[in-house]
């Protein structure tokens, strides 16, 4: 059953694609996909089921645009990934976001020794779950400084709050500005 709703799933992701990718393909430089492949303590499923399911569906997609276009691939997706990223790079994620640095394994440091030099990094720049609504602002500024000296350094990144920033954080939490010398 599952194979069937992916075939389906497929057939009309492929053909908007295909679209999105002649209409746009002078006139764009990344087109977004969506898969929330984790949660807060780990990939929603296994990576062998990732590679066997999911995978071969993200390939076709990913290396269609690759093929057919400069386009670079932005994968939104939230939660611990780290285990599955690999995998997403070699289906042809050039981009991730948001970064959910406050998932398992997910910490700045690793991800960006790890992968940095294989897949820009679109988030990550403050942690909206823990610190940004819960810290002081010169605990934020500190947070994000960080972020951004690790994340920043050698390029391949982009500033972006881990996800949507929320009703109950205060103005002075995210008006300070940040000089950061890389």
């Amino acid at each position: 059953m599952a194979s069937a709703i992916l075939d389906r799933m497929m057939s009309v992701l492929m053909h908007n694609v295909k679209k999105y990718v002649e209409a746009l393909k002078d006139h764009v430089q990344v087109i977004g996909f969506g898969d929330d492949l984790g949660i807060q303590t780990g990939p929603q499923v296994s990576p062998k089921t990732y590679r066997e399911l999911l995978k071969p569906c993200h390939t076709e997609l990913f290396q269609y645009v690759k093929k057919h276009s400069r386009i670079f691939v932005f994968l939104h997706s939230c939660g611990s990934i780290h285990d599955l990223i690999p995998d997403l790079i070699d289906a042809g994620v050039d981009i991730l976001n948001p970064v959910q640095i406050s998932a398992r394994n997910m910490e700045p440091e690793r991800l960006k020794k790890e992968f940095g030099d294989q897949v820009a990094f679109w988030g990550g720049g403050v942690d909206t779950q823990k610190v940004f609504h819960a810290g002081s602002p010169e605990e934020v500024y500190k947070h994000v400084k960080k972020n951004i000296l690790v994340f920043a350094r050698n390029g391949g990144y982009v500033f972006n709050q881990v996800h949507n920033i929320q009703a109950n954080v205060p103005p002075e939490k995210h008006s300070r500005r940040l000089q950061v010398g890389l």
